[in-house]
């Protein structure tokens, strides 16, 4: 769709992308429509703050005077509408390009419906593996409570594995053990900790796999009377 409008702002084309332009010709006005119709909705359930502007950019206004520059609409485009001559016999305005950059707006706005979609799936995610990490933890406690401590330990050895994993993972670090241990999340998590900045989740995940050291050194220690 895109394609057919930047082709028809070209006026001098090779012969490949004339033939491409033949092909996509009248792309916009077939395929608008469905488009407009499923960004509506998704901007629906993810943006809907900007739902009204998405809109405005497309309807004409019923109340408008006049067309003109800042009343023409992507929908004046679709049905025919162009823009009035003057004396000279050329436009009063760039129709096409008033569509064009209405439709443009549009996408940017899609475009940061995306981005907030995306982000709203991460924090789900995030959520999810925090609740599913809690009730590991909770079983791992149980155990402890009743004296079974390599079990507890095994259990929270899997949890923090498991986190220093994701948190590799959101940093893109790299990992090139197929099966890396807590030993070798934790190496790498310290060879990429940036300097400038300490109390990241980079040392945060540090901070808990010393913490886990230390417990699991000490639980395991036999007790003295």
């Amino acid at each position: 769709m895109s394609g057919d409008l930047s082709l028809r702002e070209k006026e001098q084309l090779t012969p490949d992308l004339a033939e491409i332009k033949k092909k996509l010709e009248g792309t916009f006005e077939r395929e608008y429509q469905r488009w407009y119709t499923e960004a509506w909705a998704f901007l629906r359930q993810i943006l809907p703050d900007r739902l009204a502007e998405f809109e405005h950019l497309y309807k004409s206004d019923a109340r408008r005077m006049s067309i003109d520059v800042t009343t023409y609409s992507i929908q004046d485009w679709l049905v025919g509408v162009r823009a009035a001559e003057d004396v000279y016999n050329g436009k009063l305005f760039d129709d096409f390009a008033c569509m064009a950059m209405r439709l443009n707006t549009q996408s940017q706005i899609l475009n940061a419906a995306e981005a907030r979609f995306e982000s709203s799936l991460f924090e789900i995610r995030q959520l999810v593996q925090a609740d599913l990490f809690d009730h590991e933890l909770d079983a791992a406690r149980e155990l402890l409570k009743n004296g079974f401590l390599r079990a507890a330990g095994a259990v929270s050895g899997v949890v923090l594995e498991a986190h220093l994993a994701e948190v590799c993972d959101n940093h893109k670090i790299t990992v090139a053990k197929k099966h890396p241990s807590i030993g070798d999340l934790n190496d790498m998590l310290k060879a990429h900790q940036p300097s400038t900045c300490p109390h990241g989740d980079l040392s945060n995940a540090l901070l808990t796999y010393e913490t886990f050291a230390i417990t699991i050194e000490n639980v395991s220690q036999p007790k003295t009377r």
